[in-house]
């Protein structure tokens, strides 16, 4: 190969740094904006350090000094990139100075301010209010508009001056657009819930569509059905001409949506119906996004029912409140950016593998790493029990263990935002894959047998490592929706960090 032809590879590799560097800075800027919002300080000195030391681990020895210039260069550049872009307003879409909110009874557990943060630049606020408390918010509120949620999507429409076709229609109002006596009651979650459907590529036109409730997301939906061309739809309350006593007249549904609670946090692990029973079924909408997978979703899916939660009409609807709020056009695509942002930022990490394999040091690496909590279920039990999970185990049996490990998993799983290392053999009790997996991403730690320690663990010293790895291999891979690596537990939650794409 001649000069020319060495020029030409340089050119093509430049080509593909130029992208890449752009591509680079686009995260950076979704970062910027980011952090702005949640008042995050720009610079991570240590994490800058752990990434670097891990870079340099994979460099040809003869390269590292250049590429340690290299990567600090590119750490500054975006710094500094990062700093100009906190100086003004993030570029957020819809920027105003107005304040707007949403209006509930309990609200501690929302999304909607982490979900507004994305779709436009203004104050958001949660304010719970009880039914004697509505007219007073109503009128002397400094909000510019606002959202409504449970228990007050009929109860707002009477102090609405004007009222949109589709709010008239459903009856039902959940955005809120003026000020005391100059009110505009609009309904965004029809949007939101055709959204849901549509994104789904489920067509529910000439299919029989179950629907299970017939509170106050029901008449939205039913007018979402209608639209959308349903060839039947059904309706289960508890009180109904169809009910739940007689539900078995339509186990022939295609089609089954969720509005009720059933299953909601804080009561996670219930079910309205047994939903083996519709042999027809092919989809399941559940409308509970908290948790991110309902037991009814869990059960769906192991049925080979395409189930999905209700995280995406949530971020439609909101998307629609917001251009309402601003004044302006948001794209459509912005609802999946929305939808993906909330999820990895409330979703778990859960840690399975081996005792020894390093699930509490990774994990609390991890958790530090991504800004979440960390919780430890031995640590738990043993708090909680005053009692180490090895001394529990010797006096009481694994048995009798496993059963508190499962009382314990049944509250730590239900939590949003979290690092949690399980114990080596939580795999060994099926009930609590739904827990594992009802707020979380489960990762398997894999690790050399040879490399784990036996030491004050009664299980890994009554059988051999062999043994008991072969007992629960296939559900620690059953289980997992990653495997990753952990010979070396310093750069797991590196591994991880990565492979999630946090």
């Amino acid at each position: 190969m001649n000069l020319d032809d060495l020029r030409k590879e340089i050119d093509k590799i430049d080509d593909k740094l130029l992208q890449l560097f752009q591509e680079r800075m686009g995260i950076v800027k979704d970062i910027a904006e980011y952090k702005k919002v949640h008042n995050i300080p720009i610079l991570n000195s240590e994490l800058e350090k752990v990434k670097l030391s891990d870079i340099i681990s994979k460099t040809d020895d003869e390269l590292v000094s250049y590429t340690q210039i290299l990567f600090n260069t590119l750490f500054d550049i975006s710094k500094s990139y990062q700093e100009k872009l906190n100086i003004s307003k993030p570029a957020a879409l819809g920027y105003s100075d107005k304040k707007f909110g949403l209006l509930g009874a309990e609200l501690q557990h929302s999304y909607s301010p982490l979900i507004h943060s994305h779709l436009g630049d203004y104050e958001y606020g949660l304010y719970e209010k009880q039914p004697d408390q509505l007219y007073d918010f109503v009128h002397n509120s400094d909000l510019d508009g606002f959202n409504v949620t449970i228990p007050y999507k009929k109860d707002i429409m009477k102090y609405c001056n004007i009222l949109t076709p589709i709010a008239k229609r459903t009856g039902s109002v959940n955005t809120v657009i003026g000020r005391a006596n100059n009110l505009t009651g609009d309904n965004t979650d029809y949007y939101g819930f055709r959204y849901m459907i549509e994104r789904s590529g489920i067509n529910p036109e000439g299919k029989k569509v179950l629907l299970l409730g017939d509170g106050g997301s029901a008449a939205t939906i039913k007018a979402a059905i209608q639209d959308m061309n349903a060839g039947c739809l059904v309706t289960i309350s508890r009180r109904g001409q169809d009910n739940y006593g007689n539900i078995s007249n339509h186990y022939d549904s295609d089609i089954i949506i969720n509005s009720t609670p059933v299953g909601m946090y804080p009561d996670n692990g219930k079910t309205v119906i047994d939903i083996s029973s519709f042999k027809k079924c092919i989809a399941l909408f559940d409308l509970i996004y908290n948790p991110a997978q309902t037991r009814l979703m869990y059960e769906a899916s192991k049925l080979g029912i395409k189930a999905y939660n209700g995280l995406s009409m949530l971020a439609a609807q909101a998307k629609k409140a917001a251009e309402l709020f601003t004044e302006s056009v948001i794209n459509d695509s912005v609802i999946e950016r929305v939808v993906e942002k909330v999820a990895k930022k409330t979703g778990n990490i859960v840690l399975i593998g081996m005792p020894g394999s390093g699930k509490s040091t990774v994990g609390k690496a991890l958790a530090e790493l991504t800004e979440r909590a960390f919780i430890d279920t031995d640590e738990v039990i043993a708090a909680t029990y005053n009692k180490s999970a090895s001394d529990i185990i010797k006096d009481k049996g694994e048995v009798f263990f496993r059963d508190i490990e499962t009382k314990v998993l049944e509250k730590v799983t239900k939590q949003s935002n979290c690092v949690i290392s399980t114990g080596g053999g939580v795999v060994t009790k099926e009930r609590n894959r739904y827990l594992l997996r009802q707020n979380g991403i489960v990762v398997f730690l894999k690790r050399d047998l040879s490399l784990l320690s036996t030491l004050d663990r009664p299980l890994s010293q009554q059988n051999t490592l062999e043994e008991l790895y072969k007992a629960r291999k296939n559900n620690y891979l059953g289980w997992s929706d990653y495997q990753i690596d952990c010979d070396d537990t310093d750069k797991a939650h590196l591994k991880i960090y990565e492979v999630l794409g946090l």
